[in-house]
């Protein structure tokens, strides 16, 4: 015979004082975490210098937007072969891992944008790669039919991109609650279980112990 599991134990753990303080331990436990990696991180600035590629004279204007997509992708490639690690005063794996390109697809300009840890070396490395796609789309502009020109110099950060320290406490408060909620959503099925398997294992036990009712003798009836 089937029997439900005894919501006793689950009933008693949910109630408990215990199991709660999980919670708040795993906000403050997060917040500090997250606080102390934002205090301890060197925050960064991020620069960003507007380029725009241009027809040249009898080429097709609509040329000009194929082109900067083009040069939307390989601008860190052509920035690294050129003298954009000269002009920047960084190396070619600098600008791979912190220099962007983005394009529109409305509108034939490219925006590069540098991250540094100093906001002149930002400034410095988006110009440079900048520049560098000037002199590449000059070189080849007559079987392109396009070159590159200067739409706007990148200026000087005056606060950092990174997360504050008090921004990542909040963060880490909140993925330590997240975390601290779903320990205590999975805890109670496991002692549902263990009951549930308690159960099963004195079920027979207890059946053993009931005596089978005793048949009665047929006792033949009197002639």
């Amino acid at each position: 015979m089937k029997t439900n599991p005894p919501r006793s134990s689950l009933a008693a753990g949910l109630r408990s004082p215990g199991r709660w303080a999980v919670l708040p331990a795993a906000v403050l436990a997060g917040a500090a975490l997250g606080g102390g990696y934002g205090a301890l991180k060197t925050p960064q600035y991020a620069a960003t210098s507007y380029v725009i590629v241009v027809p040249a004279e009898k080429s097709d204007p609509a040329a000009a937007l194929g082109f900067a997509q083009a040069y939307g992708r390989v601008a860190t490639d052509i920035a690294v072969t050129g003298d954009a690690q000269v002009w920047a005063g960084v190396t070619a794996d600098t600008l791979r891992r912190n220099v962007q390109a983005a394009t529109s697809p409305d509108a034939p300009m490219i925006s590069i944008t540098a991250r540094a840890e100093q906001p002149s070396k930002a400034v410095s490395m988006a110009d440079g790669v900048a520049r560098a796609l000037i002199l590449n789309s000059t070189h080849v502009a007559g079987s392109t039919g396009v070159k590159v020109v200067q739409f706007s110099r990148a200026t000087k950060p005056v606060a950092p991109v990174s997360p504050s320290a008090p921004l990542s406490a909040l963060v880490g408060a909140c993925a330590g609650g997240l975390l601290g909620g779903l320990v205590l959503l999975v805890r109670p099925k496991r002692v549902a279980a263990r009951g549930e398997a308690r159960h099963s294992r004195q079920a027979p036990v207890a059946s053993a112990q009931v005596p089978a009712p005793a048949v009665a003798a047929h006792q033949p009836e009197a002639v």
